[in-house]
């Protein structure tokens, strides 16, 4: 399996809070199945996201945990308006490893009428942007239909694994399964943030989803999709 979203390196945002916290994390990944695993540290107003001290962070972890499990770089991309002017400029510089594909996440206060244009932009840089959790977000709660229609532009949609195994609240699994039943899921992920509350993985999830919706879609939202994500491999067809 492939895991596009998680913080894992050390003590740069609100995930690992030490190196070995951070290895932990990877190994529990790792003996759930995990083969490659994207760190994708917050850029936003709290966290500064540094693409080269965040490598070497990245490289240092790797030699931490071996060679079993594969570390990629990402980010996990607040859509603000200095963020997409700087990614605009410099599209490697935000994107998980050297593929098109960049993670985004919406503010949980408002929701822009400039969405729209604003993915139109960055996929005319031929960036690829993948939503992260709209199921947890409490404005898309009440308005989903959104994500069908940037989902129609050619946006992507990651959903929280542990929300579809129940554990955000029965709310958040409902929006989750409805995502799902609309087709919408394209990338199960575990955006863990530690070894406890929000703990990496997928397995879990992956049966939930695969007796829910079927195996062939539970095997294209943690392996086949997000493994054409990180090796920029064209998306293919669920």
């Amino acid at each position: 399996m492939v895991d596009i979203h998680s913080h894992i390196l050390p003590m740069v945002d609100d995930g690992a809070r030490s190196w070995e916290m951070a290895v932990e994390m990877v190994k529990m990944a790792e003996l759930d199945g995990v083969t490659r695993m994207v760190a994708t540290p917050h850029a936003n107003y709290e966290y500064e996201y540094n693409r080269e001290s965040h490598t070497a962070l990245l490289a240092e972890l790797q030699s931490k945990v071996g060679n079993g499990i594969e570390l990629i770089l990402g980010c996990d991309f607040h859509l603000s308006l200095d963020n997409v002017e700087d990614a605009l400029k410099n599209p490697g510089r935000y994107t998980i490893g050297s593929t098109r594909h960049l993670l985004i996440e919406l503010s949980d206060l408002v929701v822009s009428s400039q969405i729209p244009n604003v993915l139109s932009t960055l996929m005319a840089k031929q960036m690829i942007p993948i939503l992260t959790h709209p199921e947890r977000n409490p404005l898309l709660q009440r308005q989903p239909e959104h994500v069908e229609d940037w989902a129609e532009m050619g946006m992507l949609v990651q959903v929280t694994a542990s929300a579809v195994s129940g554990k955000w609240g029965k709310g958040v699994q409902k929006l989750a399964h409805w995502y799902a039943e609309k087709g919408l899921v394209h990338v199960l992920a575990s955006d863990a943030h530690s070894t406890s509350h929000r703990r990496p993985g997928l397995s879990e999830a992956r049966k939930v989803f695969g007796k829910s919706f079927g195996e062939s879609y539970a095997m294209a939202v943690v392996e086949t999709n997000p493994m054409a994500i990180v090796q920029n491999q064209p998306f293919p067809e669920m």
